[in-house]
C-alpha cells in the first residue's frame, strides 16, 4: 500500500501590512494574513537589530498561540511568518513618526546621511514548535534633501506609519542616493530571499506549491 504524501503546511503571514502581503504574493503560494496586534515598544537598552528579531518572533508566536486556541485550526500544520523593521542613525532608533511634524524632523535628520535598517524575519513551525529567525541589514544613503523636497514627499506619500518616514515601494525611492543590502526586497518590509531560505529549512519549496503552474 502506497504511503500518503504528507500535506504541505498552511502558510500564515502574521501581519496586516498590505505591502508585506503583496510581497509574499510574489511567491505564487496560498497564504492567509492575521494581524498579531502586539506591543512594539523597545525594551531598555535593546538594540534596533535585536528589537527587529524579537518582534518578528513575537508576532509569529502570538498568532501560533491564537491558532492553538481554535479547535478548527489546532490539528493543522502551519508555517507562520513574522516580520518587523527597525532603523537607526548614530545609534538612535528611528521609529514610526506618527505625525507630519515628526516625519519632517526624521527626514531632515536623514538628509545626506546613511541610515541602517534591520528587517527582522521569523518562521515558526506549529508542528515542531521550532522557530528560525534573523535580521537582514540594509544601508540606505539618503541624498541631500531640502525643505521643499521633504514637505512635498510627505504630502504625496504620507509615510507617517513607516520607520524612517518613507515608503521605498512608492515615491520614497526618490529620496535615496544608493542602497546596500544582500536582499533588495528587505527594505520594503519582508525579505523574500531570506524567507525562501527559511522555508527550505522547513522542507517547504515554493516551486512545488504554486497556485497555478505555468
Amino acid at each position: 500500500m502506497d504511503k500518503k504524501t504528507p500535506l504541505s503546511p498552511k502558510i500564515i503571514l502574521a501581519s496586516s501590512s498590505i505591502y508585506r502581503q503583496k510581497q509574499l504574493a510574489q511567491f505564487g503560494i496560498r497564504f492567509s494574513s492575521v494581524s498579531p496586534n502586539i506591543n512594539e515598544n523597545a525594551y531598555n537598552e535593546e538594540t534596533p537589530h535585536d528589537l527587529a528579531i524579537r518582534l518578528s518572533k513575537q508576532k509569529a508566536a502570538t498568532v501560533a498561540e491564537r491558532l492553538a486556541c481554535e479547535k478548527t485550526q489546532m490539528e493543522h500544520h502551519h508555517l507562520i511568518i513574522g516580520s518587523d523593521q527597525t532603523a537607526e542613525i548614530d545609534n538612535q532608533l528611528l521609529g514610526k513618526p506618527l505625525s507630519y511634524d515628526n516625519a519632517i524632523n526624521q527626514l531632515k535628520l536623514c538628509s545626506g546621511r546613511t541610515v541602517t535598517f534591520y528587517s527582522g524575519l521569523a518562521v515558526l513551525d506549529t508542528k515542531t514548535q521550532q522557530t528560525y529567525a534573523q535580521a537582514i541589514t540594509t544601508a540606505v544613503q539618503f541624498r541631500a534633501l531640502n525643505d521643499k523636497d521633504i514637505h512635498s514627499y510627505i504630502k504625496i506619500d504620507n509615510p507617517i506609519y513607516c520607520a524612517g518616514s518613507f515608503k521605498c515601494e512608492s515615491l520614497g525611492i526618490s529620496l535615496f542616493d544608493h542602497i546596500h543590502s544582500d536582499d533588495p526586497s528587505a527594505l520594503v518590509g519582508l525579505p523574500l530571499i531570506a524567507l525562501n531560505k527559511l522555508f527550505l529549512r522547513f522542507n517547504f519549496n515554493i516551486l512545488d506549491n504554486q497556485i497555478q503552474l505555468a
